[in-house]
This record gives C-alpha cells, sequence and structure tokens, in this order.
C-alpha cells in the first residue's frame, strides 16, 4: 500500500473539486480524505495501490471541469497514518 498527500492550488473551492475527487479515488479504490483550507487550496491525502495514487495524482492536475488548477505539490505519506474507511470529504 502506498500513500500520498496533495497540496492543491488554483480554483479549487467552490467547483465541487473535493467531492469529484472522492469519486475519482472511490472509483480507483484508494481511501483518505480530501478537504478544503482556509488559504484557498484543497488538500488530498490517499492511500491504495500505487498505479491507483499515480492515476489520481494525474487527475489531480487538472480537475473537474470548473476548476483551473495551478499547482499540485505532492509529497509521501504514511500508509498507517491513513485511517478513513473509504474516501470521505471534509
Amino acid at each position: 500500500m502506498a500513500a500520498a498527500r496533495f497540496l492543491v492550488e488554483g480554483k479549487v473551492q467552490g467547483v465541487f473539486f473535493r467531492a469529484s475527487t472522492r469519486e475519482q479515488a472511490l472509483r480507483l479504490g484508494l481511501r483518505g480524505i480530501a478537504r478544503n483550507l482556509a488559504d484557498g487550496r484543497v488538500e488530498v491525502v490517499a492511500a491504495g495501490a500505487e498505479d491507483a495514487i499515480e492515476a489520481l495524482a494525474r487527475w489531480l492536475q487538472h480537475g473537474p471541469p470548473a476548476a483551473r488548477v495551478d499547482t499540485v505539490q505532492r509529497e509521501d505519506f504514511d500508509a498507517a497514518a491513513v485511517a478513513a474507511a473509504g474516501f470521505t470529504t471534509g
């Protein structure tokens, strides 16, 4: 199992970014969380198969149709720390 934390910047709040990310993550069999940050970014933490994490990383580069993604920062994350059962939004 692999895990990663992403910080997505751009027009990513108020455009169904978290809900769309959740749909993508569930489709890929991932678990984790997507949440808005006070500074306007969206944080995504996901755990699962490495190829699924990579597919989510590619999707996050553009997000849903109404979004405008400027940058995506990625860092490895402790898969054991992702304790959510399923994929949640916060």
